[in-house]
């Protein structure tokens, strides 16, 4: 008889010791969402609610031996990729990906931190294009989205066509989010390849303090889904449900002086 499993996600992600985001903020999706979560540190990080101050990477074999130790024993059923730090890193992580076959890889293309700390280097930028087409599914925000493709992105129009560059450029599917654009509506454009035309999903602006690991929450919330099975497109509204559950749940709770963390469990609080 077939054993049952768990639905097992792999974060490959820095460490953010403030919990908001990064391994902290998937593994805390990834369980809420009904998942196991597994978690590879790329880079171990100082930062707080306030910003990033300093990123030192995990040495690039004891990055591997990780991974291998984990698909060789406990196989992801799909992979969330964050901060990658820099082409050596980027172009380990695609090996592994390719050798160990992993499905459902979801990737947070971090490129630079909301108080303006760089995080993925020029050739891990080059690096990382070469591997869109192992990808399942990348998710930029609009500045990413204009790094990956030298498009400005200002509107949901123009986030659509960069979304189909990207999709030239050798991507499966694209999902370029719209909170950097100003308005009182939201809207993340989903471009796939072979689609007709891009799906649009839209909600309110949620005017919350607590924003920090938004990108990783959603990433990890959409590779959860997949684990456990839902096609790509629920599994995307899977995770817009989720993240916007999380920011109506945290807004006006204190949780540090700059952009706290935010979580969707308000029973939680004390």
């Amino acid at each position: 008889m077939k054993q049952r499993e768990f639905a097992r996600v792999l974060s490959i992600a820095g460490s953010d010791p403030s919990g908001g985001a990064g391994l902290q903020a998937d593994l805390r999706t990834i369980a809420q969402l009904g998942g196991y979560g597994m978690a590879v540190p790329t880079a171990l990080t100082v930062q707080n609610s306030k910003g990033v101050s300093a990123v030192y990477p995990v040495d690039v074999a004891q990055l591997e031996a990780q991974i291998d130790a984990l698909c060789e024993d406990t196989p992801p059923h799909a992979t969330k990729l964050g901060m990658l730090v820099d082409a050596a890193r980027v172009r380990l992580i695609h090996h592994c990906i390719q050798r160990w076959q992993l499905p459902n890889v979801v990737c947070d293309p971090v490129m630079i931190s909301t108080s303006g700390k760089a995080l993925l280097d020029e050739a891990g930028v080059q690096a990382l294009l070469q591997m869109l087409p192992i990808l399942t599914l990348i998710t930029p925000n609009v500045p990413e989205a204009t790094c990956l493709t030298g498009l400005p992105v200002t509107d949901t129009a123009s986030a659509a066509a960069a979304g189909q560059q990207l999709i030239r450029q050798g991507a499966n599917a694209v999902l370029v989010k719209g909170g950097h654009v100003t308005g009182q509506q939201m809207t993340d454009v989903l471009c796939m390849r072979g689609a007709p035309s891009p799906l649009y999903f839209t909600g309110p602006v949620i005017h919350s303090q607590n924003t920090h690991g938004t990108g990783c929450t959603l990433s990890s919330a959409i590779a959860t889904a997949l684990a456990r099975g839902f096609p790509l497109t629920e599994a995307v509204r899977v995770g817009k449900d989720y993240l916007q559950q999380g920011l109506q749940d945290s807004v006006g709770i204190w949780n540090g002086s700059g952009q706290g963390g935010f979580m969707s469990c308000p029973a939680a609080l004390k």
